[in-house]
């Protein structure tokens, strides 16, 4: 993601988690912005530009998502589905990133169309390694 200009839009309720992401975006050296939002319903009213994120110039739509499922208001499952539902925003790669470690929950993500399901580790340099891998992945892929 480093040589792409866009913003990575963070769907994370559990601030513990959130902290742990930007310091192993740092120490990843991961130019892309995160924008955290702490809900399913945040995370749509963020995408379509409504309520408190109105302002497309200022909230332009991210480049990929990464996704909790277990969130206040709405859960990471029921947004996903919207996304996918949403003609003008199921091209946004959804990573799934949670601590569920429910077959349900990965093959729910997939059906509904995440592009990936990851188990967040719990300790710090693993976490570190799997944003480092989810980083590396979306490089390659956007390669030539």
């Amino acid at each position: 993601m480093t040589n792409n200009n866009f913003a990575v839009l963070v769907v994370e309720d559990d601030k513990h988690d959130v902290r742990f992401l930007k310091r192993a975006w740092k120490i990843n050296q991961i130019a892309n912005e995160l924008v955290i939002v702490p809900h399913g319903q945040a995370c749509l009213d963020f995408l379509r530009n409504e309520g408190d994120y109105h302002d497309e110039n200022k909230f332009p739509k991210p480049g990929i998502i990464l996704m909790d499922i277990r969130m206040p208001v709405m859960n990471g499952i029921e947004c996903l589905q919207q996304i996918k539902a949403d003609q003008s925003l199921k091209t946004i790669p959804v990573v799934m990133l949670t601590t569920s470690k429910e077959d349900e929950d990965r093959l729910k993500s997939y059906k509904l169309g995440a592009n990936s399901f990851i188990q967040k580790p719990i300790e710090f340099d693993e976490f570190a390694q799997a944003v480092q891998a989810i980083n590396l992945y979306w490089e390659l892929s956007e390669l030539p």
